[in-house]
């Protein structure tokens, strides 16, 4: 196998540009189609609930590059964001909320999809008002404080009729899709064993929500291991069936209330098994996988750029794309054509019962199946 002798990266981008018509993709990277921009019947409206740095950083930027989809309005609790942003995106009065008079955008026709970008413990009530209201939903990661709250999220979705997607960026990142495919294909045989850790070392407020166990629900584990939980899960194409966790805790005043570093071992089918780590104590971000007849992975695998990948032939050429317009232009079209999304709720709830027996196993001291 030639990966980059026989897709090249200018080869790439041509395939990519907007406004393509005619798709003629690699093999490894075939899965992207049903993301590429297209012109739906219209665009549709996005209106993101909380408006903090991801929505400010990432979110709404991606929303001016976007093709099925555009930033509609903006739910917020602070006056002075809103009057900021109505100038900022052109948002019309009648297009912003605040989180009392949030259940009117029943009314709204302007807003198909609502995005829930607020801390973990909201995630829950915002995704079920909004689909009682009869609106579409993306919810950032972690989806929900447990299990059994994600499981209540796609019910009240599922009986609204409504569609619900998780912020899996990386299901959208060509060298992600590329670890994805080598999984399902095995050009190097049986994967024997993954390594993958995601953290770094927290300088931030230390009263912000994420210290905070009842808004958070934890700590590095739900804000950045959740993204090498999903590396072993992607890069096999498997679901683990028994962890076994142990937690590091160097700084208790800080870190009192949520985890500070976490290593796991996930036992998946086939005797492979995963070793992670967590942490707010460590700049880190690898997903390394190991095969009969080589390795390859990817680091650094999980941020919002800059991921490089190798193989035993050599390092992956696939160009950065923004993620979340991918993302986001993918579910507008998953909704104009009424196709699921390859990121729905139950991808979310999945994690969250991974991470679910990690936290009891840290807690019984042992090992947990994961139910």
């Amino acid at each position: 196998m030639e990966i980059n002798n026989k897709y090249s990266r200018r080869r790439f981008i041509r395939t990519l540009t907007y406004g393509t018509g005619v798709l003629a993709l690699s093999p490894q990277l075939a899965s992207l189609a049903s993301c590429f921009p297209r012109t739906p019947n219209k665009k549709l409206g996005v209106a993101l609930v909380g408006l903090g740095g991801y929505s400010s950083g990432q979110l709404a930027p991606a929303l001016l590059e976007t093709k099925n989809c555009y930033l509609a309005g903006i739910v917020t609790g602070t006056p002075s964001k809103a009057e900021s942003w109505s100038k900022k995106y052109n948002i019309p009065e009648k297009n912003i909320y605040n989180y009392s008079n949030f259940d009117t955008i029943a009314q709204n026709p302007d807003i198909d999809i609502v995005y829930v970008v607020l801390p973990v413990s909201m995630h829950k009530e915002f995704t079920i008002r909004a689909a009682k209201a009869g609106k579409h939903v993306i919810c950032e990661k972690p989806m929900a404080l447990n299990a059994g709250e994600c499981k209540e999220m796609i019910a009240a979705c599922n009986q609204a009729n409504r569609m619900l997607s998780i912020g899996y960026r990386l299901h959208f990142e060509p060298h992600t899709l590329e670890v994805m495919r080598l999984g399902k294909e095995k050009p190097y045989g049986k994967i024997t064993s993954i390594d993958t850790a995601n953290g770094f070392t927290y300088r931030g407020d230390p009263n912000s929500w994420r210290l905070k166990k009842a808004l958070s629900g934890g700590g590095a584990l739900m804000d950045m291991g959740i993204y090498s939980i999903q590396g072993s899960r992607y890069a096999t194409g498997l679901e683990p069936l028994f962890v076994t966790a142990t937690e590091e805790k160097t700084n208790p005043e800080l870190f009192k209330e949520v985890d500070e570093t976490i290593n796991y071992k996930l036992e998946y089918p086939g005797g492979i098994v995963a070793n992670g780590k967590s942490s707010y104590n460590e700049n880190v971000g690898f997903l390394k996988i190991h095969a009969e007849k080589g390795d390859y992975g990817l680091e650094p695998a999980f941020g919002y750029g800059g991921i490089q990948g190798e193989t035993p032939e050599g390092a992956m050429d696939f160009p950065q794309i923004n993620q979340q317009a991918f993302q986001m232009d993918d579910f507008a079209l998953c909704v104009s054509n009424k196709k699921k999304t390859r990121v729905p709720g139950e991808e979310g709830l999945r994690d969250m019962q991974i991470i679910d027996a990690i936290y009891r196993s840290i807690a019984s001291g042992n090992r947990e199946k994961i139910v």
